[in-house]
């Protein structure tokens, strides 16, 4: 949902957030002790060597048998670790349990019961002195050769991966060893607590130790679950641009965290390559055998292990539906409110229909979670749709997986109890103007639990491994949006992971229903997980499987259009946007900007609630003024815009192509009807006598994220870069889009009329955007291709023809603004002046024209 100037990119990995809060009697009921101290304990001097099991573990300890046996003995814990485990590769996933308000980042919304802190994968190894080393396990860089020599073993001397704690073995059971890790525990480590980005995020420090303490660990047959109480120091930070900085805090932040140790497969999964025409999220690695003269960088798709029963093999190689040998389930929070827990459940199961085009029926369940006091929310087998009672509005559906193969072991949805304030907005704004339903404040909980179930349908496809496809809503003709039959039969776009929110393009007349109007599960999506789920048992490994997985993308898309996917990482690709629908964005949201107006005259009328003022109607017109500048950001994205087309060697056609000429020229032309000329439908008196909305900023903020988006250096240089190849094709030129700007912006130059505040601030944000074009500094010029995003440092505007167009374009308005003057009057004139001014120190080689206007 953002469009902004394209002057650096940056990649940031985030902290995926994730949630789960843990009742109160299921800590109650809880297997194994439970400690609470206000001190952290120092482990007694070890004595030389291991000693006999039974004065190490004595018959006062409270044990519990798991993936580790697991000892509690005089307020310190030990892990009996067998030798079966160790080498094993383990993930340790780290989550926040509990948490105050007031330990939040209220910019980031981190710092909620059930986000992910963190996550590592561990392996403990026998070391000298009678010693259990723990290592941290990094698969960055790989060899496939198994062979022990060679390359194989030539990467792992580059690898070796270090050792983050040392215990004594305390004791022998048999083949077991017994450790003492009270003090790794109790001591603040990234490994099992907080990642150091996370505590950033959240502006800790030091752990007070005397604050923080060990609460319980219990063992689970596949799982160890550690649950600490961590208090830290709060320090100071900077909030994001655009927010006020909060008052700083002596207080320390307090935090129940959870720890999942979670054995991986001992056989990892098959993986699956990654493939850029298909939206799957992957795990990256360097591989030193893909090429026998270089290293490749290739991708491994995260999916669950789904493979049939062994009796089922035969049926389902001869094309049977077959129920796979585990399903994926998921658990509603028991702290979801009652009436929409049918509605994510349903969410769910609409996910088993797509999972038939892979061959497996019943492959996917949502269940209550049961009312079982060994049940826990916190277990890491376990996947739950999580409730937040925040005021953010949003839902998340991360993952965590195996670095290895890709598959996924565990995860939990997020969802936030006030998105239901945003798709509510949404949908009125989006669909008020064909749906009655959608003109209240407060919808009935069929409708709100429809718009629930969407939600929960998009969150659990990227549980599913998949990506955003912002592409597949380009794939539909925009005329098919309004005829009524084909609509409600396909669906407005092909993937519910578009973020293609609702039909806005429908008109009234139409008499679209809710089938035609709401997302769902659709063609891509089916096709995507069959793709990515088809079990292939004949192909050895992910490399041969990679010929069959390229025809079945070639055969598949050839023949059915809607199966394309559109990354969310073009930045000027027009077909890959979000929020946007139909193969044509100047048509679709014309028709838009058509229900936008219908809406407006009875915002007042659809937000009065008894007894209340008017922040409702506030607030739903700023949503309505940023639907407005939703559909000028999609037309934006046409001009200077280019298609990118992933394509195997196999297929024909171009990878990289400009937008069409006709495209482009009518891209402009829509600014000059719905944006340059001025457009005053959005200035509503009664709302605003009654909301004291700002619309002159509003409007002056969409006319300038126009301006700065098709005016910034990297759009200018790439529309003179496509004349420069084009060859004998028409293109549309960074020459002609100066002149169409002069012509559509600076009307009253040529007519003499009076310039009303609308206008002049536009051509004032004309001017400093060109003023830009001279001075700015060397930019990015970014490349999408097979996956991978390439930058490259282009001259800065000064040194290329960049710089010549606007200072051409400026010394021509200079001139016109000059010979219009002698008939200008009043705030036009003293305006014309100005520019006259402001553009004299634009063309002064001493300092750019930066100022705000």
């Amino acid at each position: 949902m953002r469009t902004s100037k394209l002057l650096i990119i940056a990649c940031l990995t985030g902290i995926a957030v994730q949630a789960h809060l843990a009742a109160e009697a299921q800590r109650k009921n809880a297997p194994g002790p439970v400690m609470a101290t206000d001190t952290v304990r120092k482990a007694p001097a070890a004595a030389a060597g291991p000693k006999p099991y039974n004065e190490v573990i004595t018959a006062e300890a409270k044990t519990q048998h798991g993936l580790f046996t697991v000892h509690f003995l005089k307020d310190r814990y030990y892990f009996e670790i067998p030798d079966s485990l160790i080498g094993r590769e383990i993930l340790v996933v780290n989550r926040i349990g509990k948490a105050a308000a007031e330990s939040r980042n209220k910019y980031t919304g981190l710092g909620y019961a059930g986000d992910e802190i963190g996550d590592n994968v561990i392996r403990f190894e026998r070391g000298p002195s009678n010693k259990i080393f723990m290592k941290v396990v990094s698969f960055g860089e790989r060899s496939q050769d198994s062979s022990e020599t060679g390359m194989y073993r030539s990467v792992l001397n580059s690898s070796l991966q270090p050792i983050v704690a040392a215990f004594d073995i305390r004791a022998f059971n048999g083949g077991s060893a017994v450790i003492d890790v009270t003090e790794y525990l109790n001591s603040d480590n990234e490994i099992f607590y907080f990642h150091p980005s996370a505590k950033s995020g959240l502006q800790l420090g030091g752990q007070l130790n005397d604050r923080s303490y060990i609460d319980r660990i219990r063992a689970f047959p596949m799982n160890i679950e550690i649950q600490a109480v961590k208090t830290y120091s709060k320090m100071s930070a900077p909030p994001p641009p655009g927010f006020t900085a909060a008052p700083a805090s002596g207080v320390p932040a307090t935090f129940e965290l959870n720890s999942s140790i979670v054995l991986l497969p001992a056989v990892p999964m098959k993986a699956r390559y990654f493939d850029s025409r298909v939206g799957f999220f992957s795990a990256n690695y360097v591989d030193f055998d893909a090429d026998e003269q270089g290293v490749k960088q290739l991708g491994v798709i995260t999916r669950w292990r789904l493979e049939p029963r062994d009796e089922d093999v035969e049926r389902y190689q001869r094309g049977e539906l077959v129920e796979p040998k585990k399903q994926i389930v998921f658990y509603i929070d028991p702290a979801t409110p009652r009436q929409w827990v049918p509605y994510l459940i349903r969410g769910v199961n609409d996910w088993s229909r797509a999972f038939e085009q892979a061959g497996f029926k019943n492959a996917i369940k949502a269940l209550p979670a049961p009312a079982d006091s060994t049940w826990s929310i916190d277990d890491a087998r376990h996947n739950v749709i999580v409730y937040k009672p925040s005021d953010i509005s949003n839902a998340s559906g991360p993952h965590v997986h195996d670095p290895r193969s890709g598959e996924i072991i565990e995860t939990h949805v997020n969802w936030y109890h006030n998105v239901m304030r945003l798709v509510h907005d949404w949908y009125m704004i989006q669909a008020g103007a064909v749906d009655p339903k959608a003109r209240h404040m407060h919808f009935d909980d069929s409708l709100m639990g429809q718009l629930i179930r969407f939600v929960s349908s998009h969150e659990i496809g990227h549980t599913l491994g998949l990506r955003h496809n912002f592409g597949s809503s380009s794939t539909v003709p925009v005329e098919k949006l309004r005829d009524k039959a084909w609509v409600e039969e396909h669906g407005h776009t092909p993937s519910i992971m578009d973020y293609a929110r609702f039909n806005y393009v429908a008109q009234p007349e139409d008499h679209i229903g809710p089938a035609g109007i709401f997302p769902r599960i659709g063609d891509y999506d089916r096709w995507a997980i069959q793709w990515g789920y088809r079990w292939l048992p004949q192909y050895a490994d992910a490399k041969a499987e990679t010929a069959y997985l390229n025809k079945l993308i070639i055969d598949s898309v050839d023949h059915n259009h809607r199966l394309w996917f559109g990354t969310e990482q073009d930045y000027y690709d027009p077909r890959s946007q979000n929020e946007d629908l139909g193969d044509d964005a100047v048509l679709a949201s014309g028709y838009g900007i058509k229900n936008l107006q219908r809406i407006l005259p009875d915002l007042l009328e659809w937000t009065c609630e008894p007894n209340e003022g008017y922040s409702n109607a506030l607030s739903l017109y700023v949503q309505l003024m940023g639907q407005y500048n939703q559909y000028m950001a999609h037309v934006a994205k046409m001009v200077g815009g280019s298609y990118t087309t992933p394509k195997s060697v196999e297929e024909a056609g171009a990878v990289y192509e400009p937008v069409p000429y006709e495209k482009q020229k009518a891209a402009v032309d829509f600014f000059r009807r719905q944006l340059f000329t001025t457009p005053l439908w959005l200035v509503n008196g009664d709302l605003i006598s009654k909301t004291n909305l700002d619309v002159v900023s509003y409007i002056k903020g969409a006319q300038d994220r126009v301006l700065h988006r098709i005016l910034g250096p990297e759009i200018v240089y790439k529309l003179v870069k496509d004349e420069a190849v084009a060859g004998m094709k028409r293109t549309y030129t960074a020459t002609e889009l100066m002149k169409d700007l002069r012509k559509d912006i600076w009307t009253e130059l040529d007519t003499h009329a009076a310039i009303d505040v609308y206008r002049r601030n536009l051509q004032k944000r004309h001017v400093v955007y060109l003023a830009d074009l001279l001075w700015t500094s060397n930019i990015i010029s970014i490349t999408q291709l097979g996956g991978a995003i390439f930058g490259m440092i282009i001259p800065a505007p000064a040194q290329s023809d960049v710089g010549s167009l606007a200072r051409a374009s400026l010394v021509q308005l200079r001139e016109d603004i000059r010979r219009a003057l002698p008939l200008a009057t009043g705030l036009s004139k003293y305006h014309l002046q100005d520019m006259v001014a402001r553009i004299n120190e634009a063309l002064t080689p001493v300092q750019p024209v930066k100022q705000a206007l």
